[in-house]
């Protein structure tokens, strides 16, 4: 027997018409993908008109994106939808209303990891303007990533105060986190598996209906709501881990004189039927809005759900230290840049540092959370002059970035690599040393993008990341 719920959805009909909430790296795509879909009729991406972020509507509806950086098959995606008249942008949420089904995309960041608690605001503003015009037969969908319970829970709570209507019984309402990374936005949304979770069976039946039509390698993986909110946490917060064991196995290397870089291929190399030892790579930090909060999110959960927790007394959780040693690389990159100019006769304060690389990842303009940050304010603090380049971020607030390469490393005493752009992977030592300041300019790797050999050989000092066969290189 069909269950009330079931019974509204079909009164309801097919899903025709999509609401995306939030505009960004998840919500641009996800919003393109689906009116692509041939019997979905409409795609509405919704949007504030604020002054950080409005100028995306008009450019949307040009159809033009936003987004910086090398997003394969999105500005192609976006033309087309545009042009076909199934896609359009608006700040006017009252055409929620139009809608079969709603998905979230806010942000859903910490203001202070240590309390756990996150910084709702943008999300449940979100929520409510949907609750508002939410109308019968409607799914709602967060694909933001959210403590666990939180679906279930506080979300519930906002749409039924503001609709009147009884969730599970007048809408449905499902988790279905998205799964993507930059630079590969639009292939991860229809070739990942795409977790799905409702708060009941129609709720999930329904959002496996929304769903399926982008997939064209995914596959649906159906658990409850609270289920799907924790394997999204669990997978970032595993990830953030792996990082974690890469960056510590690589500082072990520098210190007892090895090169990390020929340790993990050793490592990778023991493969058989049961039997792999996977390992990511070190860097200069982890950014990025998902990795460096997503672990507060789980370990907020095991809080919130308030089961009892069956753990080793008095110590720390394995997930919050990995967190903790990610943070600490852009430090490390301090104290290897430091260590380097201490070694030429030179000290931080008044020395001149190029930072190359202000996005957290290669190829890309997304800056949050960049560890870059962490470490201009580190050199800054102790006195140095310290200039940016990045060839795909235009503009961050309180940072000059600065386009032309040259520019940025004229009469460097330092330079620090942060990210692994393209452009970055073909410097030429020469060209840098005629850049540089003094008879030993130092060159510190935080991605390892250059060859350490080629530097030292025309005296630059070079400092690498897990590269403790080379730190303490004789100068030439």
């Amino acid at each position: 027997m069909a269950s009330s719920l079931e019974q509204t959805f079909a009164k309801r009909g097919p899903i025709r018409t999509i609401g995306v909430i939030g505009m960004g790296y998840v919500g641009i795509p996800s919003a393109a993908l689906f009116a692509d879909v041939n019997h979905y009729q409409k795609v509405y991406g919704f949007q504030r008109n604020s002054k950080t972020s409005g100028y995306k509507i008009a450019m949307l509806n040009r159809g033009e994106s936003p987004l910086k950086g090398e997003e394969p098959g999105l500005d192609e995606l976006i033309k087309k939808v545009v042009s076909v008249g199934k896609f359009t942008c608006t700040s006017d949420f009252t055409r929620i209303a139009e809608c079969d089904a709603i998905t979230l995309t806010i942000q859903t960041p910490f203001k202070n990891p240590k309390d756990l608690e996150p910084d709702w605001t943008a999300l449940f503003q979100g929520i409510r303007q949907t609750g508002k015009h939410l109308t019968e037969g409607s799914l709602v969908v967060l694909e933001s990533t959210i403590t666990p319970g939180t679906t279930a829970g506080i979300a519930k709570q906002i749409l039924e105060e503001e609709s009147g209507m009884e969730a599970a019984k007048d809408f449905g309402l499902a988790h279905a986190p998205e799964r993507v990374m930059v630079g590969r936005l639009i292939r991860n949304i229809r070739e990942h598996d795409r977790i799905v979770g409702g708060i009941d069976e129609a709720s999930t039946k329904r959002a496996i209906e929304l769903y399926s039509p982008v997939l064209t390698k995914g596959r649906i993986i159906p658990m409850t709501a609270t289920a799907a909110e924790v394997e999204k946490t669990a997978e970032n917060t595993l990830r953030d881990l792996q990082i974690a064991a890469a960056n510590q196995l690589a500082l072990y290397c520098e210190a007892m004189g090895v090169n990390f870089y020929d340790v993990r291929e050793g490592i990778a190399s023991l493969k058989e039927e049961g039997v792999t030892r996977a390992i990511l790579w070190p860097g200069a930090g982890v950014g990025g809005h998902c990795l460096t909060k997503d672990t507060y999110h789980l370990e907020r959960g095991v809080k919130v759900l308030g089961g009892p927790l069956d753990y080793p007394e008095g110590k720390d959780s394995l997930f919050v230290l990995a967190r903790n040693i990610n943070d600490f690389m852009p430090r490390h990159m301090f104290n290897l840049t430091r260590a380097g100019l201490e070694r030429v006769g030179k000290t931080v304060k008044g020395s001149k540092i190029a930072v190359l690389g202000w996005a957290f990842t290669a190829n890309s303009d997304d800056a949050r959370n960049t560890p870059s940050e962490v470490f201009r304010d580190l050199m800054t603090e102790a006195g140095a002059d310290v200039r940016v380049h990045d060839p795909w971020v235009e503009d961050y607030p309180g940072v000059e970035i600065e386009k032309d390469l040259d520019m940025a490393l004229k009469k460097a005493d330092a330079i620090a690599i942060f990210t692994g752009h393209s452009q970055y992977r073909n410097l030429r030592p020469s060209h840098l040393k005629e850049s540089c300041s003094g008879t030993h300019p130092i060159i510190v790797d935080g991605r390892n993008v250059v060859d350490p050999d080629a530097f030292i050989g025309i005296g630059f000092l070079y400092k690498g990341i897990g590269r403790g066969d080379k730190n303490g290189h004789p100068l030439r």
